[in-house]
Protein backbone atom coordinates (compact mmCIF):
# COMPACT_ATOMS: atom_id res chain seq x y z
CA UNK A 1 0.00 0.00 0.00
CA UNK A 2 1.50 3.22 -0.88
CA UNK A 3 1.71 6.17 1.64
CA UNK A 4 -0.63 8.89 1.67
CA UNK A 5 1.95 11.21 0.38
CA UNK A 6 2.83 8.88 -2.65
CA UNK A 7 -0.86 8.83 -3.38
CA UNK A 8 -1.25 12.73 -3.51
CA UNK A 9 1.86 12.91 -5.54
CA UNK A 10 0.24 11.20 -7.90
CA UNK A 11 -2.87 12.35 -7.90
CA UNK A 12 -1.76 15.81 -7.82
CA UNK A 13 -0.34 16.28 -11.79
CA UNK A 14 0.81 19.69 -11.22
CA UNK A 15 4.35 21.69 -10.50
CA UNK A 16 3.46 21.44 -6.32
CA UNK A 17 1.83 18.83 -4.67
CA UNK A 18 -0.85 19.23 -1.64
CA UNK A 19 -0.73 17.74 2.09
CA UNK A 20 -2.16 17.78 4.87
CA UNK A 21 -0.01 16.56 7.40
CA UNK A 22 -3.05 14.63 9.57
CA UNK A 23 -4.47 12.88 6.34
CA UNK A 24 -4.78 9.34 7.59
CA UNK A 25 -3.53 6.16 6.18
CA UNK A 26 -5.39 4.40 3.84
CA UNK A 27 -6.78 2.07 6.43
CA UNK A 28 -7.49 2.94 9.83
CA UNK A 29 -7.76 0.76 12.72
CA UNK A 30 -9.95 2.80 15.37
CA UNK A 31 -13.68 2.32 15.67
CA UNK A 32 -15.71 3.63 13.01
CA UNK A 33 -19.19 3.11 12.08
CA UNK A 34 -19.43 1.70 8.12
CA UNK A 35 -21.82 2.72 5.61
CA UNK A 36 -23.33 -0.95 5.61
CA UNK A 37 -23.92 -3.20 9.36
CA UNK A 38 -21.64 -5.14 9.99
CA UNK A 39 -19.06 -4.48 8.00
CA UNK A 40 -15.19 -4.42 9.05
CA UNK A 41 -13.67 -1.67 11.63
CA UNK A 42 -10.44 -0.61 9.93
CA UNK A 43 -13.07 0.38 6.75
CA UNK A 44 -12.74 4.22 6.02
CA UNK A 45 -16.05 5.94 6.28
CA UNK A 46 -18.12 6.94 3.11
CA UNK A 47 -20.22 10.01 2.48
CA UNK A 48 -23.29 10.10 0.56
CA UNK A 49 -21.67 11.21 -2.21
CA UNK A 50 -19.11 8.59 -2.66
CA UNK A 51 -20.34 7.12 -5.64
CA UNK A 52 -20.96 10.27 -7.09
CA UNK A 53 -17.44 11.37 -6.73
CA UNK A 54 -15.95 8.29 -8.61
CA UNK A 55 -18.41 8.69 -11.11
CA UNK A 56 -16.58 12.21 -12.08
CA UNK A 57 -13.59 11.77 -11.75
CA UNK A 58 -12.69 12.13 -7.96
CA UNK A 59 -9.17 10.67 -6.65
CA UNK A 60 -9.82 9.57 -3.32
CA UNK A 61 -7.50 9.48 -0.33
CA UNK A 62 -7.95 9.11 3.35
CA UNK A 63 -8.75 12.15 5.43
CA UNK A 64 -10.17 11.99 9.24
CA UNK A 65 -11.16 8.33 8.96
CA UNK A 66 -13.16 9.07 5.71
CA UNK A 67 -12.61 8.57 2.17
CA UNK A 68 -13.16 11.80 0.66
CA UNK A 69 -12.06 13.61 -3.16
CA UNK A 70 -8.64 14.82 -2.73
CA UNK A 71 -9.13 16.82 -6.61
CA UNK A 72 -11.19 16.04 -9.56
CA UNK A 73 -10.26 16.06 -13.27
CA UNK A 74 -9.14 19.33 -13.44
CA UNK A 75 -6.06 20.65 -11.61
CA UNK A 76 -5.63 22.07 -7.92
CA UNK A 77 -4.92 25.22 -8.67
CA UNK A 78 -7.53 25.67 -11.75
CA UNK A 79 -10.10 24.37 -8.61
CA UNK A 80 -8.29 26.92 -6.08
CA UNK A 81 -8.73 29.47 -9.02
CA UNK A 82 -12.25 28.76 -10.48
CA UNK A 83 -13.49 28.63 -6.99
CA UNK A 84 -11.95 32.40 -6.60
CA UNK A 85 -13.53 33.44 -9.63
CA UNK A 86 -16.70 31.53 -9.87
CA UNK A 87 -17.60 29.00 -7.16
CA UNK A 88 -17.50 25.26 -6.54
CA UNK A 89 -19.14 22.34 -4.95
CA UNK A 90 -17.22 20.50 -1.85
CA UNK A 91 -18.50 17.71 -0.13
CA UNK A 92 -17.99 18.08 3.85
CA UNK A 93 -20.11 15.63 4.68
CA UNK A 94 -17.39 14.31 7.36
CA UNK A 95 -18.04 17.34 9.26
CA UNK A 96 -19.87 16.24 12.66
CA UNK A 97 -23.19 17.77 12.84
CA UNK A 98 -25.19 17.81 16.16
CA UNK A 99 -27.93 19.79 18.11
CA UNK A 100 -28.48 20.65 21.44
CA UNK A 101 -31.71 21.42 22.75
CA UNK A 102 -33.58 21.81 25.88
CA UNK A 103 -34.64 24.61 28.00
CA UNK A 104 -30.84 25.42 29.36
CA UNK A 105 -29.04 23.86 25.99
CA UNK A 106 -27.22 27.68 25.79
CA UNK A 107 -25.57 27.33 29.72
CA UNK A 108 -24.81 23.81 28.74
CA UNK A 109 -22.68 25.24 25.61
CA UNK A 110 -21.32 28.05 27.24
CA UNK A 111 -19.80 25.68 29.93
CA UNK A 112 -17.54 24.26 27.31
CA UNK A 113 -16.91 27.15 24.42
CA UNK A 114 -15.41 30.40 25.08
CA UNK A 115 -18.19 32.61 22.83
CA UNK A 116 -21.12 34.50 23.94
CA UNK A 117 -23.86 32.21 22.93
CA UNK A 118 -26.44 33.97 24.53
CA UNK A 119 -25.94 37.10 22.98
CA UNK A 120 -26.91 35.25 19.57
CA UNK A 121 -30.09 36.38 17.78
CA UNK A 122 -32.58 33.46 16.29
CA UNK A 123 -30.88 31.82 13.29
CA UNK A 124 -27.53 33.83 14.14
CA UNK A 125 -23.92 31.65 14.09
CA UNK A 126 -20.60 32.42 15.36
CA UNK A 127 -16.74 30.62 15.30
CA UNK A 128 -16.17 29.09 18.65
CA UNK A 129 -13.52 26.92 20.92
CA UNK A 130 -14.01 23.80 22.82
CA UNK A 131 -11.01 24.76 25.09
CA UNK A 132 -9.44 22.41 28.20
CA UNK A 133 -8.90 23.74 31.96
CA UNK A 134 -5.23 24.59 30.59
CA UNK A 135 -6.34 27.03 28.13
CA UNK A 136 -5.69 25.03 25.36
CA UNK A 137 -8.09 24.43 22.40
CA UNK A 138 -10.14 20.99 21.83
CA UNK A 139 -11.66 21.75 18.53
CA UNK A 140 -13.39 24.71 16.86
CA UNK A 141 -16.75 24.90 15.73
CA UNK A 142 -19.36 26.65 14.68
CA UNK A 143 -22.93 27.30 16.71
CA UNK A 144 -26.08 28.82 15.16
CA UNK A 145 -28.68 29.72 17.67
CA UNK A 146 -31.97 28.15 15.26
CA UNK A 147 -35.05 29.57 15.63
CA UNK A 148 -36.79 25.99 15.84
CA UNK A 149 -35.80 25.62 19.45
CA UNK A 150 -31.96 24.58 19.76
CA UNK A 151 -28.12 24.70 18.92
CA UNK A 152 -26.73 23.14 15.48
CA UNK A 153 -23.40 23.00 15.96
CA UNK A 154 -20.69 21.75 13.08
CA UNK A 155 -17.22 20.71 14.53
CA UNK A 156 -14.02 18.85 12.44
CA UNK A 157 -13.58 15.07 11.64
CA UNK A 158 -10.67 15.00 12.91
CA UNK A 159 -11.95 15.53 16.27
CA UNK A 160 -15.13 13.96 16.02
CA UNK A 161 -15.09 11.09 18.62
CA UNK A 162 -13.54 13.77 21.33
CA UNK A 163 -16.41 16.57 20.67
CA UNK A 164 -18.94 14.08 20.58
CA UNK A 165 -17.87 12.25 23.99
CA UNK A 166 -17.41 16.13 25.36
CA UNK A 167 -20.66 17.63 24.72
CA UNK A 168 -22.39 14.12 25.93
CA UNK A 169 -20.76 14.25 29.05
CA UNK A 170 -21.55 17.33 29.40
CA UNK A 171 -25.22 16.49 28.64
CA UNK A 172 -25.27 13.64 31.21
CA UNK A 173 -23.90 15.76 33.86
CA UNK A 174 -26.42 18.75 33.16
CA UNK A 175 -29.06 16.01 33.46
CA UNK A 176 -27.96 14.74 36.49
CA UNK A 177 -28.33 18.07 38.17
CA UNK A 178 -32.15 17.93 36.49
CA UNK A 179 -31.37 20.23 33.96
CA UNK A 180 -33.27 20.50 30.53
CA UNK A 181 -30.89 19.20 27.71
CA UNK A 182 -30.21 16.63 25.12
CA UNK A 183 -28.09 16.04 22.06
CA UNK A 184 -28.93 14.71 19.06
CA UNK A 185 -26.39 13.57 16.45
CA UNK A 186 -27.63 15.15 12.88
CA UNK A 187 -27.29 12.03 9.88
CA UNK A 188 -27.73 14.41 6.85
CA UNK A 189 -24.96 15.62 4.13
CA UNK A 190 -22.99 18.24 4.16
CA UNK A 191 -22.06 20.66 0.52
CA UNK A 192 -20.30 23.75 0.74
CA UNK A 193 -20.95 25.95 -2.20
CA UNK A 194 -18.38 28.56 -2.44
CA UNK A 195 -17.16 31.32 -4.40
CA UNK A 196 -18.39 35.35 -5.40
CA UNK A 197 -21.19 33.68 -7.74
CA UNK A 198 -22.45 30.99 -5.10
CA UNK A 199 -25.37 32.80 -3.78
CA UNK A 200 -26.30 33.76 -7.52
CA UNK A 201 -26.54 29.91 -8.29
CA UNK A 202 -27.87 29.22 -5.60
CA UNK A 203 -30.98 31.66 -5.74
CA UNK A 204 -32.23 29.77 -8.78
CA UNK A 205 -33.44 27.03 -6.57
CA UNK A 206 -34.75 29.00 -2.92
CA UNK A 207 -37.52 30.80 -2.60
CA UNK A 208 -35.95 32.98 0.05
CA UNK A 209 -34.07 35.86 -0.60
CA UNK A 210 -30.50 35.24 -0.32
CA UNK A 211 -29.67 39.18 -0.02
CA UNK A 212 -31.08 39.01 2.98
CA UNK A 213 -29.29 36.39 4.48
CA UNK A 214 -25.47 38.00 5.74
CA UNK A 215 -22.38 36.31 6.58
CA UNK A 216 -22.87 33.69 9.66
CA UNK A 217 -26.97 33.55 9.48
CA UNK A 218 -28.68 30.54 8.67
CA UNK A 219 -31.99 29.47 7.43
CA UNK A 220 -34.34 26.29 7.15
CA UNK A 221 -35.86 25.89 3.16
CA UNK A 222 -36.29 24.11 0.37
CA UNK A 223 -33.37 23.94 -2.04
CA UNK A 224 -33.90 22.55 -5.46
CA UNK A 225 -36.57 20.62 -4.86
CA UNK A 226 -35.22 19.54 -1.24
CA UNK A 227 -37.23 20.44 1.79
CA UNK A 228 -35.75 20.24 5.54
CA UNK A 229 -32.37 21.74 4.19
CA UNK A 230 -30.32 24.15 6.62
CA UNK A 231 -28.41 26.68 4.40
CA UNK A 232 -26.19 28.38 6.65
CA UNK A 233 -24.07 31.56 4.88
CA UNK A 234 -20.37 30.64 5.81
CA UNK A 235 -17.35 28.88 4.37
CA UNK A 236 -13.57 27.63 4.80
CA UNK A 237 -12.75 29.07 2.10
CA UNK A 238 -12.62 33.39 2.17
CA UNK A 239 -15.35 34.04 0.18
CA UNK A 240 -19.08 34.35 -0.32
CA UNK A 241 -20.89 30.68 0.08
CA UNK A 242 -22.79 28.61 2.14
CA UNK A 243 -23.29 25.21 3.64
CA UNK A 244 -25.79 22.99 2.93
CA UNK A 245 -27.31 20.34 5.69
CA UNK A 246 -29.30 18.20 3.27
CA UNK A 247 -31.01 15.22 4.11
CA UNK A 248 -28.54 11.70 2.87
CA UNK A 249 -31.19 10.96 0.55
CA UNK A 250 -31.29 13.79 -0.93
CA UNK A 251 -27.39 14.95 -1.68
CA UNK A 252 -26.67 12.96 -4.80
CA UNK A 253 -30.02 15.08 -6.32
CA UNK A 254 -29.04 18.36 -4.80
CA UNK A 255 -25.02 18.16 -6.32
CA UNK A 256 -26.73 17.15 -10.05
CA UNK A 257 -28.94 19.88 -9.66
CA UNK A 258 -26.24 22.59 -8.37
CA UNK A 259 -23.84 21.20 -11.13
CA UNK A 260 -26.07 21.87 -13.76
CA UNK A 261 -25.07 25.19 -13.42
CA UNK A 262 -21.55 25.78 -15.52
CA UNK A 263 -20.27 28.19 -13.17
CA UNK A 264 -20.12 25.01 -10.58
CA UNK A 265 -17.49 22.54 -10.22
CA UNK A 266 -16.56 19.92 -7.94
CA UNK A 267 -13.84 20.99 -5.90
CA UNK A 268 -11.63 18.70 -3.44
CA UNK A 269 -9.05 18.43 -0.39
CA UNK A 270 -6.40 20.04 -2.40
CA UNK A 271 -8.12 23.69 -2.97
CA UNK A 272 -9.99 23.53 0.27
CA UNK A 273 -6.93 23.92 2.18
CA UNK A 274 -5.24 26.36 0.05
CA UNK A 275 -8.09 28.85 0.00
CA UNK A 276 -8.37 28.11 3.79
CA UNK A 277 -4.60 28.95 3.89
CA UNK A 278 -4.68 32.02 1.62
CA UNK A 279 -7.62 33.41 4.02
CA UNK A 280 -5.62 32.84 7.06
CA UNK A 281 -7.97 30.33 8.26
CA UNK A 282 -6.94 27.32 11.05
CA UNK A 283 -6.62 23.48 10.24
CA UNK A 284 -7.23 21.73 13.50
CA UNK A 285 -4.01 19.52 14.25
CA UNK A 286 -1.46 21.89 12.54
CA UNK A 287 -2.16 25.62 13.62
CA UNK A 288 -3.90 24.84 16.78
CA UNK A 289 -4.35 21.91 19.00
CA UNK A 290 -4.31 21.32 22.67
CA UNK A 291 -0.81 23.13 23.20
CA UNK A 292 -2.44 25.74 21.91
CA UNK A 293 -4.43 28.99 23.95
CA UNK A 294 -6.97 31.08 21.73
CA UNK A 295 -4.51 34.00 22.56
CA UNK A 296 -1.49 32.10 21.29
CA UNK A 297 -3.54 31.08 17.89
CA UNK A 298 -4.32 34.63 16.84
CA UNK A 299 -7.85 33.77 17.74
CA UNK A 300 -9.03 36.08 20.92
CA UNK A 301 -11.54 37.71 18.79
CA UNK A 302 -13.61 34.77 19.41
CA UNK A 303 -13.44 34.91 23.30
CA UNK A 304 -16.97 36.65 24.15
CA UNK A 305 -16.37 40.10 25.93
CA UNK A 306 -18.82 38.91 28.57
CA UNK A 307 -17.30 35.57 28.88
CA UNK A 308 -13.84 37.35 29.16
CA UNK A 309 -15.22 39.05 32.33
CA UNK A 310 -17.03 36.07 33.90
CA UNK A 311 -13.85 34.25 33.10
CA UNK A 312 -16.44 31.17 33.31
CA UNK A 313 -15.25 29.38 30.53
CA UNK A 314 -12.77 26.43 30.53
CA UNK A 315 -9.22 27.59 30.93
CA UNK A 316 -10.06 31.27 31.54
CA UNK A 317 -7.63 31.51 34.34
CA UNK A 318 -5.46 30.62 31.83
CA UNK A 319 -6.20 32.66 29.11
CA UNK A 320 -7.69 35.72 30.16
CA UNK A 321 -4.28 36.86 31.34
CA UNK A 322 -3.03 36.74 28.46
CA UNK A 323 -4.87 39.44 26.50
CA UNK A 324 -3.09 42.17 28.78
CA UNK A 325 0.24 40.74 28.57
CA UNK A 326 3.09 39.04 26.47
CA UNK A 327 2.76 35.63 25.60
CA UNK A 328 5.62 33.25 24.80
CA UNK A 329 4.61 32.23 21.14
CA UNK A 330 1.89 33.38 18.63
CA UNK A 331 0.60 32.10 15.52
CA UNK A 332 1.94 35.05 12.23
CA UNK A 333 1.74 34.47 8.49
CA UNK A 334 4.32 34.38 6.64
CA UNK A 335 5.30 35.14 3.25
CA UNK A 336 8.14 33.44 1.91
CA UNK A 337 10.76 33.45 -0.82
CA UNK A 338 12.70 30.00 -2.21
CA UNK A 339 11.19 26.93 -2.33
CA UNK A 340 7.73 25.94 -1.29
CA UNK A 341 7.33 25.64 2.16
CA UNK A 342 5.73 22.99 4.67
CA UNK A 343 4.72 22.01 8.19
CA UNK A 344 7.20 21.60 10.22
CA UNK A 345 9.82 23.60 8.59
CA UNK A 346 11.96 25.45 11.19
CA UNK A 347 11.45 29.43 11.39
CA UNK A 348 14.60 31.19 11.91
CA UNK A 349 16.10 34.78 13.34
CA UNK A 350 18.00 36.75 10.97
CA UNK A 351 20.76 35.51 13.21
CA UNK A 352 20.40 31.86 12.49
CA UNK A 353 18.55 30.63 15.95
CA UNK A 354 15.82 28.52 15.31
CA UNK A 355 12.80 30.51 17.21
CA UNK A 356 10.05 28.31 15.67
CA UNK A 357 8.11 26.56 13.35
CA UNK A 358 5.71 26.55 10.45
CA UNK A 359 2.44 24.72 10.36
CA UNK A 360 0.96 24.97 7.47
CA UNK A 361 2.14 26.45 4.12
CA UNK A 362 1.77 25.93 0.53
CA UNK A 363 2.48 28.10 -2.97
CA UNK A 364 -0.57 30.75 -3.10
CA UNK A 365 -2.44 30.28 -6.59
CA UNK A 366 -3.84 33.30 -5.92
CA UNK A 367 -0.56 35.23 -5.43
CA UNK A 368 2.24 33.15 -7.05
CA UNK A 369 4.27 33.58 -4.17
CA UNK A 370 5.07 31.00 -0.89
CA UNK A 371 2.53 31.56 1.68
CA UNK A 372 2.34 29.86 5.28
CA UNK A 373 1.88 30.30 9.28
CA UNK A 374 3.30 29.12 11.70
CA UNK A 375 4.45 30.28 15.83
CA UNK A 376 6.96 32.57 16.42
CA UNK A 377 8.45 34.31 19.95
CA UNK A 378 6.15 37.31 20.73
CA UNK A 379 8.87 39.86 19.39
CA UNK A 380 9.16 38.29 16.49
CA UNK A 381 5.28 38.46 15.21
CA UNK A 382 4.97 42.56 14.43
CA UNK A 383 4.24 42.25 10.58
CA UNK A 384 7.31 43.62 8.70
CA UNK A 385 9.58 41.21 11.00
CA UNK A 386 12.06 39.28 8.19
CA UNK A 387 12.86 36.27 9.40
CA UNK A 388 14.34 32.50 7.80
CA UNK A 389 13.21 28.98 6.96
CA UNK A 390 15.17 25.98 6.43
CA UNK A 391 13.83 24.03 3.62
CA UNK A 392 15.56 20.94 2.97
CA UNK A 393 18.13 22.42 5.05
CA UNK A 394 18.84 25.54 2.69
CA UNK A 395 17.60 28.84 4.98
CA UNK A 396 15.35 30.94 2.64
CA UNK A 397 13.97 34.46 3.48
CA UNK A 398 10.69 35.12 4.68
CA UNK A 399 8.77 38.19 5.75
CA UNK A 400 5.79 38.00 8.85
CA UNK A 401 2.69 39.30 7.18
CA UNK A 402 -0.77 40.24 8.25
CA UNK A 403 -3.41 37.79 7.45
CA UNK A 404 -5.81 37.01 5.55
CA UNK A 405 -3.25 36.82 2.85
CA UNK A 406 -5.90 37.47 -0.06
CA UNK A 407 -8.52 39.82 1.07
CA UNK A 408 -12.19 37.87 1.91
CA UNK A 409 -15.01 38.37 0.47
CA UNK A 410 -17.63 37.38 2.90
CA UNK A 411 -21.40 38.98 2.17
CA UNK A 412 -22.50 41.49 4.96
CA UNK A 413 -25.95 43.55 4.47
CA UNK A 414 -25.31 46.83 2.94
Amino acid sequence: MLPLGTVIKQCCKVSWTWKIEHAQPLVQSRQLSCVQPGCPQDVLRRTPLYDFHLAHGGKMVAFAGWSLPVQYRDSHVDSHLHTRRHCSLFDVSHMLQTKIFGHDRVKLMESIVVGDIAELKPNQGILSLFTNEAGGILDDLIVTNTSEGHLYVVSNAGCWDKDLALMQDKVKEFQNKGSDVGLEVVDNALLALQGPTAAQVLQAGVTDDLRKMPFMTSAVMEVFGVSGCRVTRCGYTGEDGVEISVPAIAAVHLATALLKNPEVKLAGLAARDSLRLEAGLCLYGNDIDEHTTPVEGSLSWTLGKRRRTAMDFPGAKIIVPQLKGEVQKRRVGLVCEGAPVRAHSPILSTEGTVIGAVTSGCPSPSLKKNVAMGYVPFKYSRPGTQLLVEVRRKQQMTVVSKMPFVPTNYYTLK
